[in-house]
């Protein structure tokens, strides 16, 4: 029998902590520039970049974690049979956390013993473990570390089935999620939509992540002949499974982090999987509109070894096989307009005769492997699958499990008020009781015709950036209501992301003659940098930080512009006057090593090496680059010689950096 229920998670979970008040905004390009090699096909070509390039607002970094893991009782949603038990965590991103194969008694995917955001996704945050639904923009989407709404739907038979749902506010799409567990079955299906309301094209990207347990054992299993992989030259393609002598299937046995974006063929049946030495695995399927599968693994490099544990707890390695719209995740697709995109992926248990599994000829164990699976699951009923699942997916949810965020819902109000045509489909309940103070002043706007005024102490809240919000904000400033520091600083943001720098420099310049803050004068300091003025952009953030509210985002931001542009004694001045609240702060402590290192001061930046830290980004450098610095100038003054190559050469031979600050994924 299928149920569905709310059950108490407890775990050891590092609270995500306050959200960055500043903006973060995007470059000048949509798209992003890959290196391509030149065996990679012109038909591979095509939308490479294409609209990838990195984008938040409105979006607030998720920045304030550390690694102090407390205690945490969270609710999970299960839904079970008599073969799997599926773990969902609505308020992380919806992540399924544990998928339990009851027969087998054997957890099916990498399940994460901790929480531990850790700086890998577009506003920061990013947890490992279990299956992850990226939605959007290239990268760790941005709900990821967020809730998520969940809810209860009547499915085949009065089954139950648990929807997952968000409204995504850049693209302004919905994608939802209906995970069904018939009776009996031993795989879990989900069938996803994306919608895409508008009368223009949108470029559209979607990945599902799942993270298995790795060992030298584990090979990971899909039906292409070659993949495309991060090579030293760019993007280059390669046959499977043996690249520069290598069984590369084996994640243990590349030496360096890599990703394979498997070249599956039109024709042939979309699948991924991974299998141990006895054969037994895990498998993931879908139908053809999910195109894409990549397997991604952390290397064999101590930084490599160092990121699993760093994410978990020792003990805990895994590998990631995921699956996408397009064929890599370096690029978006165009989404039509008026469109639903809708597929069925299927995940469960998996056993392959060893031998086969493990077989030399690549395309000898792909077969084996996809003989297995077609003997669990035809293709032909996964293509069923799409058309009796459907009716569920057309169906209002019969109650609400856990609530998301009020945007979707202070959207549909902004609709209803100019009476434009719903975009949000009506089967994804976003309630009005989800508005909270995120979206309060917002609400004022849209009912009152201004934004309410407030402190500058108590940072300017939660942006927007879509036009059907900016043009009643400057409707308002034109009839002098709202005409205060706050409205004219959330115009300038608008514009400031719209590239409308002579427009956002105007209303940040109107918001300082309202009220003088921090907030306005660091976004005119971002201007004037972007302008090439690096005297005026210092000189705006110099005034920022004096101006206040004095704020760690804002410490963290005028120390990096500083070193940035080689102002090192007036670096050493603001770091010597920051507070204990700040001057604690691992990126200001970083930050102070790096100045002190330029100008040939070592002694004192040892104790550095001693702490840990809890953002460092995936595939940095720095912490390794600062300990080899540090002893090229001890060495260099307790032997009386000049840093040259030899001598780096020696600091890298006989001082490798300490296992807990080598996060370097290739060497």
């Amino acid at each position: 029998m299928t149920e569905l229920r709310i059950e108490p998670y407890n775990t050891n979970a590092a609270p995500l902590g306050e959200e960055n008040p500043l903006p973060v905004y995007r470059g000048a390009e949509d798209d992003s520039n890959f290196t391509l090699a030149e065996n990679v096909p012109e038909e591979d070509r095509k939308y490479f970049g294409w609209r990838t390039a990195f984008r938040v607002l409105p979006y607030r970094m998720q920045d304030g974690y550390t690694r102090d893991r407390q205690p945490a009782a969270l609710d999970s949603i299960i839904l079970e049979n008599e073969h799997l038990k599926a773990t969902f965590l609505p308020q992380w991103g919806g992540k399924l956390m544990s998928l339990w194969c009851k027969p087998e008694k054997r957890e099916l995917l990498h399940h994460n013993p901790v929480i531990q955001p850790a700086n890998l996704a577009l506003r920061n945050a990013w947890t490992s473990g279990g299956i992850e639904w990226n939605c959007g923009q290239l990268g760790h989407h941005y709900l990821t570390c967020s809730p998520v709404f969940a809810a209860r739907v009547k499915g085949s038979g009065g089954l139950p089935v648990l929807r997952l749902y968000a409204w995504e506010r850049i693209k302004r799409v919905c994608w939802y999620i209906d995970f069904h567990l018939p009776e009996n079955s031993p795989f879990l299906f989900a069938r996803f939509h994306i919608v895409n309301p508008h009368d223009c094209e949108v470029p559209m990207y979607w990945w599902t992540n799942i993270a298995v347990d790795e060992a030298e054992d584990v090979r990971v299993l899909a039906p292409a002949e070659t993949a495309l992989h991060n090579a030293p030259e760019g993007i280059a393609l390669a046959a499977l499974p043996d690249i520069n002598g290598t069984d590369v299937t084996y994640s243990l046995r590349n030496d360096r982090s890599c990703e394979y974006f498997f070249r599956i063929p039109k024709d042939r049946r979309k699948w991924v999987a991974t299998v141990d030495s006895t054969g037994t695995g895990f498998v993931q399927t879908s139908t053809d509109r999910l195109r894409g599968r990549k397997f991604f693994c952390w290397g064999n490099t101590p930084g490599g070894r160092h990121w699993q544990e760093y994410l978990a707890e020792p003990g805990h390695a895994y590998l990631e096989i995921q699956a996408g719209l397009a064929q890599t995740q370096l690029e978006s697709l165009p989404m039509p307009p008026n469109t639903e995109w809708h597929w069925v992926e299927a995940f469960g248990p998996i056993h392959v005769e060893p031998e086969q599994a493990h077989e030399s000829d690549w395309t000898a164990a792909t077969n084996a492997a996809e003989g297995a699976l077609e003997k669990l699951l035809p293709r032909e009923e996964m293509d069923q699958l799409e058309r009796t699942l459907g009716p569920a997916s057309r169906r209002t949810p019969v109650e609400i499990l856990f609530k998301g965020s009020g945007w979707a819902a202070l959207e549909r109000l902004r609709q209803d008020k100019h009476h434009e045509s719903q975009s949000i489909p009506e089967r994804l309940i976003f309630a009005e009781d989800t508005l909270s103070e995120e979206q309060r002043p917002w609400l004022k706007l849209l009912e009152e015709g201004q934004l309410p005024a407030r402190s500058p102490e108590d940072g300017p809240g939660h942006f927007m950036i879509q036009e059907q919000w900016r043009s009643p904000l400057e409707s308002a400033l034109e009839q002098g209501k709202g005409d205060h520091w706050l409205s004219w600083y959330h115009l300038g943001v608008m514009r400031l992301e719209a590239r409308d720098a002579a427009g956002a420099t105007e209303a940040f310049t109107r918001s300082m003659e309202k009220t003088p803050t921090a907030w306005a004068l660091r976004d005119l300091a971002l201007l004037a940098k972007r302008a090439g003025n690096a005297h005026d952009a210092c000189r705006l953030m110099h005034q920022a930080w004096n101006t206040g509210p004095q704020t760690l985002a804002l410490a963290v931001e005028y120390a990096d512009m500083l070193l940035g542009y080689d102002r090192l004694a007036e670096l050493d001045r603001f770091l010597d006057a920051l507070p204990v609240i700040c001057a604690d702060d691992e990126h200001i402590r970083i930050t102070g090593a790096k100045c002190a290192l330029r100008q040939g001061r070592y002694k004192g930046v040892e104790g550095l090496f001693d702490k840990s830290f809890a953002a460092v980004r995936e595939g940095e450098r720095t912490l390794a680059d600062l300990w080899f610095r540090y002893h090229e100038l001890r060495l260099a003054e307790e032997t009386g010689t000049e840093i040259d190559d030899a001598l780096r050469e020696r600091v890298r031979r006989e001082f490798p950096p300490p296992y807990h600050i080598d996060f370097r994924t290739s060497l």
